[in-house]
């Protein structure tokens, strides 16, 4: 055997043992929480509220925050992340010192620790705007940490198209706004998915940014004003401060790790019946 050839070998081990390691981590840590979240599982638990601390009763209060407060991420997250990702992809290519210093921002944002957005949201939003330690502050604090990964997801789809999808655009006369909406947006919808998937997932895990911001409170919340605690501050909770808390903490993280997957397996469905660069040509 050639030296080119041992070295191929050895390369490919270390490739599929970091593979395999890290595929049996996936699978230890999914199958603990399914082997002890579903014993004893019953539908009961997602249609009542919290009882006894948690001991007792379900989740429905905590899945209501938990999505309120998503929807309210998403809904800050959209408008904003695109209308920069197409600013950072179309109107910056000449140079200039505005854009390197967005991207810059955008990646000191996404590095910085999760208990400083709290602070942040805790100060701006619940105190200086005055909307409180509620569902709306927690969404918004939790936006501004989604913001910096589907940023620059956006940017790098968008800027992954071809150049001739833009010129063929001018040729025809058509608007920015219809070049972006009808061609643009869907053909780069896969890298969008990607960059919000992963956003998603690092909202729907905040516990210490959302203390500070929505509270921890089991009731159900009637506004965007009101507190109100996430399904990943609950499991916090019952672990920590609740004695014979841990069956429904693991009943819990046992939904938190289906509702991931579930976000994840509708979004990359939607890349299905998006178009594709073959569509265009």
């Amino acid at each position: 055997m050639t030296r080119p050839q041992t070295q191929n070998r050895l390369a490919a081990f270390f490739i599929w043992t970091a593979g395999l390691v890290i595929l049996g981590a996936f699978a230890l840590i999914v199958g603990d929480i399914v082997w002890r979240g579903f014993s004893g599982f019953e539908l009961s638990f997602l249609t009542e509220d919290p009882a006894d601390a948690g001991r007792a009763g379900g989740i429905r209060s905590v899945l209501a925050a938990t999505a309120l407060i998503l929807l309210v991420c998403l809904a800050a997250t959209l408008p904003v992340g695109l209308l920069t990702g197409i600013f950072l992809a179309e109107y910056t290519a000449g140079g200039g010192r505005f854009a390197p210093l967005v991207r810059r921002s955008l990646d000191t944002l996404a590095g910085v620790p999760s208990i400083v957005f709290g602070l942040f949201g805790n100060a701006v939003f619940a105190h200086l705007l005055g909307l409180r330690i509620s569902i709306l502050t927690g969404g918004l604090t939790l936006a501004i940490m989604v913001l910096p990964f589907f940023i620059r997801s956006a940017e790098e789809s968008l800027r992954s198209l071809p150049a001739s999808f833009s010129q063929a655009a001018d040729a025809l006369g058509l608007s920015r706004l219809t070049f972006y909406g009808k061609i643009a947006l869907p053909a780069a919808l896969p890298g969008l998915m990607i960059g919000l998937v992963l956003g998603l997932g690092r909202a729907l895990a905040e516990t210490a940014a959302l203390i500070f911001t929505s509270g921890y409170v089991t009731r159900l919340p009637e506004s965007l004003l009101d507190s109100g605690r996430t399904l990943s501050i609950h499991i916090l909770d019952l672990a920590l401060n609740v004695p014979g808390g841990g069956e429904n903490a693991y009943r819990t993280a046992l939904v938190l790790v289906v509702l991931l997957f579930a976000i994840n397996a509708a979004l990359m469905a939607l890349t299905r019946f998006s178009p594709s660069y073959r569509d265009y040509r």
